[in-house]
């Protein structure tokens, strides 16, 4: 994992000592080495950058930019299959000086063209300068786990990791994109990367599965080369779903647990982590240290099934209790909204901070978490309700309601997840996307208008919404914040359930599958029943990774807000405060209001910032 960035600018284009500077940001993402390249060619002066973080052949051999023949190569991920490649290519006449998925990488781009990206299992940002047609190659994974943003006008281009390095960059200001914000703080998360859209105005973030090229006269040419499709398999059994499953993701496994350096395990007590820590200790003999988060309130609180997993594998466990972290809420959350470029998206990502940071302090330098599990399995309460609109004619019917009413009902506590019938009523309902039913916009000072939208994969209305919160909704903004906690503590962190050969065959598995028993996620428990307890695998409550507003800070009365927002902050030329601070029931806060809290005070640092 690593830090890249570049540019194709006029000669005053620049700022002033932008290289040193913009190397210095790029540290913590790559504090092992740091090289840059630049030329002028043209009456243009091409840069590119590079801080790395050793990860595979940590021997200064690989380090860059990396230059062979007539192609100049600055990369940020991992290429999994690095080795089976690497072996194809040498009987393809390629010769390799170094052990590192970086000169697989040159030399595919070298053997394959543009198409070298169908080659590869992993994750990568990266740039090519190819000398012979004096542009640039750049390039993003199936589902963005890497970061790549860049800047265009008539005369300059500009990439990099992370935005703050194109701010380096550039001698220009950005604007605040009004628009995101008022996304952020009223229809939500998930309405944030539904376009390539940032936090500034002409910033663009580059979409997973796409590469673009860029040439001397700043020609863009951008081409998806990967989506997935449904492609429901009638004749698969429950059996073969199981089976299949198992297959692919002991296989992600494999090539996702090589390293040069250790590998540390996110540890919920979900099944999603569970059952990655289980396989690698069980299939592939590998030694497990496991990092949790800790919360005293029960309705986020894990504990009885992290120790029963920790017990079972044998483990070594860090702890991090939220309780002890409060005093240092207002300066953390500055530091990290400067660090992300924008507000935090939600409390999750913050408290998934305090976990890179311990897995740094520990030694480790690899992270593996469960992202992706909920969106191709059904993880989710709402998908309940999806699934039974797909499911009304079936003779099943009755059954998939009772089992709901009788497991899953009793444990809402959102009331908009408590009508079975919402879609089979409404198929185009999408309320309980941007929670729009909690009626949080009233407490907007101006309005905009703002519709929902969502892209059309499929005919299925489950599936289409579980794979536009895979690209779309919810997996791209956890990828965004878990990649930038990461490299803040010079972490690189892996997520197994996105590989792109699990998730074509997860979207071969027939609707009716998918939730059975009173049990979403169905084939996914049933496929880890040899590696994880069966109190795990059976545990219908979704806990989340998440936090009651009051785990992070002490907020008993409305006055307690003012420690985080004044009546000068712009923060207010947006909300009512006055009126939120009135209906708040701040003995028990609930979970949507909890969620708006912690946006607003974060927004109004970024506001602050900029």
């Amino acid at each position: 994992m690593c830090g890249i960035s570049g540019y194709i600018a006029n000669k005053n284009f620049l700022n002033e000592n932008a290289i040193k500077n913009t190397l210095k940001l790029m540290k913590k993402r790559g504090p092992d080495s740091q090289n840059h390249f630049n030329f002028t060619t043209k009456n243009k002066d091409i840069g590119l950058l590079h801080s790395r973080l050793n990860i595979i052949d940590i021997n200064k051999r690989s380090n860059q930019p990396f230059f062979f023949d007539d192609y100049v190569l600055i990369f940020n991920g991992e290429i999994y299959n690095y080795i089976e490649l690497r072996e194809f290519l040498k009987k393809r006449g390629h010769f390799f000086k170094t052990n590192s998925d970086t000169e697989v990488l040159i030399k595919s781009y070298m053997e394959f063209g543009e198409d070298c990206v169908n080659q590869f299992v992993g994750m990568w940002a990266f740039a090519i300068w190819d000398k012979k047609k004096n542009n640039f190659f750049l390039s993003r994974d199936n589902f963005g786990e890497k970061p790549l943003y860049y800047y265009i006008d008539k005369n300059n281009f500009v990439f990099g990791s992370e935005i703050k390095f194109i701010k380096s960059i550039c001698k220009k200001k950005f604007k605040i994109n009004q628009n995101q914000i008022y996304k952020n703080l009223f229809l939500g998360y998930k309405s944030l990367t539904k376009s390539n859209e940032t936090f500034y105005e002409t910033i663009i973030n580059l979409e997973n599965g796409s590469n673009i090229t860029v040439d001397l006269s700043l020609n863009l040419t951008k081409k998806k080369y990967w989506l997935p499709k449904l492609n429901i398999n009638k004749k698969m059994t429950s059996q073969d779903a199981i089976e299949g499953t198992k297959h692919y993701l002991k296989e992600s496994m494999r090539l996702r647990l090589r390293s040069d350096v250790p590998i540390a395990f996110c540890l919920s007590g979900g099944v999603d982590s569970t059952l990655l820590a289980s396989i690698a200790k069980k299939e592939f003999n590998k030694k497990i240290n496991t990092f949790s988060i800790i919360d005293k309130d029960l309705r986020y609180n894990e504990e009885i099934n992290i120790n029963i997993t920790n017990k079972n594998l044998n483990s070594k466990n860090y702890k991090i209790f939220l309780e002890g972290k409060k005093k240092k809420f207002l300066s953390r959350i500055k530091k990290l909204t400067n660090h992300h470029d924008g507000p935090i998206a939600t409390n999750s990502y913050y408290i998934h901070s305090f976990l890179s940071e311990e897995i740094s302090k520990n030694g480790f330098k690899v992270a593996i978490s469960g992202t992706g599990a909920d969106e191709l399995f059904t993880g989710y309460y709402d998908h309940f309700l999806l699934h039974f609109e797909n499911q009304k004619k079936s003779k099943n019917f009755k059954k998939l309601i009772n089992d709901w009413k009788k497991y899953i009902y009793p444990i809402l506590n959102n009331k908009n997840l408590k009508d079975p019938f919402l879609y089979i009523k409404d198929n185009e309902d999408r309320s309980n996307v941007y929670e729009e039913k909690f009626n949080i916009k009233s407490y907007s000072t101006k309005k905009r208008n703002l519709k929902f939208d969502e892209i059309n994969y499929c005919g299925e209305l489950l599936r289409n919404r579980m794979l536009n919160e895979l690209f779309n909704e919810v997996v791209p903004i956890i990828l965004k914040h878990d990649d930038l906690n990461s490299m803040l503590f010079s972490v690189e962190n892996r997520s197994p359930y996105l590989d792109k050969f699990l998730v074509e065959f997860a979207l071969t598995i027939p609707p009716n599958l998918l939730i059975s028993d009173g049990y979403q996620k169905k084939i996914l428990r049933d496929a880890s029943k040899k590696y994880i307890s069966e109190k795990i695998y059976k545990d219908r409550i979704k806990k989340g990774f998440n936090s009651s507003i009051s785990s992070l800070i002490q907020i008993k009365k409305p006055n307690d807000l003012d420690k985080f927002i004044n009546k000068n902050d712009p923060i207010n030329n947006l909300i009512n405060i006055k009126m939120l601070k009135k209906n708040i029931n701040f003995d028990k806060i609930p979970n949507h209001l909890s969620k708006f809290l912690f946006s607003i005070i974060s927004t109004n640092l970024f506001l602050e910032n900029n």
